[in-house]
């Protein structure tokens, strides 16, 4: 079995190929084999929106931090392949919650900056990095998340787009190896951030609308995650069953017997 730093070695360098990284983000032990035993998968990433949501929490670190790393500890128990963990804002001690996902095996994590003050988002980027490097990961793939979109408001795009560079860069310069802005960006906007960043250092969120695969890794991007948009699509899935039931019908032919 390959050890965590490892695979956290693996995983960064995932992120630094040229090709486009894809993680369609799991939320418990099934979907996370039927990601992982789909072909052309290569890590794992778990979603907390949908976790919160499979024990019954809204999201927003309402799920007990315990909970939430006994889910992903279990992700992680299901497979060989590097699994990158959402942490959300850090459940208040965002170092000691990163100390505590190594130690289910998680590899990498999103945080979130939730529009914190610029210089306390940055130290918290630098704690996390340090106390991974404490764990004997200093491999690891933080992927700091500016809301500066998520959270932008009626705030004009241009003032967004700058205040996410910004703030991209300090992470960057705090020890992040990733930054993450999620959102409907237009090419335009990807474009401005892998400029600023740097080629393999933009992760996006894959939403309706948004630029094409191809189009992002010839931009540079890192990595696209699904963050909730899974189990929508696979909830979106069951209701569309429970909806021909109702109508007289039955389970579709196209189904796979995936458990």
């Amino acid at each position: 079995m390959t050890s965590t730093p490892d695979q956290a070695t693996r995983l960064l360098q995932l992120h630094r190929d040229p090709a486009l990284l894809t993680v369609v983000n799991v939320w418990d032990a099934i979907s996370a084999r039927v990601v992982a035993d789909t072909p052309g998968t290569q890590a794992l990433a778990t979603a907390s929106h949908s976790i919160a949501a499979s024990w019954g929490y809204e999201d927003g670190e309402n799920i007990p931090l315990d909970l939430m790393l006994e889910a992903v500890g279990r992700i992680v128990a299901t497979t060989d392949l590097p699994v990158t963990a959402d942490l959300e804002g850090g459940y208040g001690d965002a170092a000691a919650t990163v100390r505590r996902a190594i130690g289910v095996g998680v590899v990498g994590a999103n945080l979130e900056d939730q529009l914190r003050p610029l210089d306390e988002a940055a130290a918290q980027v630098a704690a996390v990095m340090e106390a991974a490097r404490a764990e004997g990961v200093p491999d690891f793939v933080l992927n700091a998340r500016t809301d500066a979109f998520v959270l932008g408001g009626d705030r004009d795009p241009e003032e967004v787009l700058r205040d996410a560079v910004e703030r991209g860069r300090a992470y960057l310069d705090a020890g992040a190896p990733l930054v993450f802005v999620p959102g409907p960006l237009t090419e335009e906007q990807v474009t401005t951030l892998v400029e600023a960043f740097g080629p393999q250092r933009l992760t996006t969120i894959g939403l309706p609308g948004t630029p094409s695969l191809a189009r992002l890794e010839e931009l540079g991007v890192a990595r696209v995650s699904y963050g909730p948009m899974s189990q929508r699509v696979a909830l979106t899935a069951l209701q569309e069953l429970v909806e021909e039931v109702h109508r007289g019908g039955g389970v579709p032919s196209s189904m796979r017997p995936l458990n």
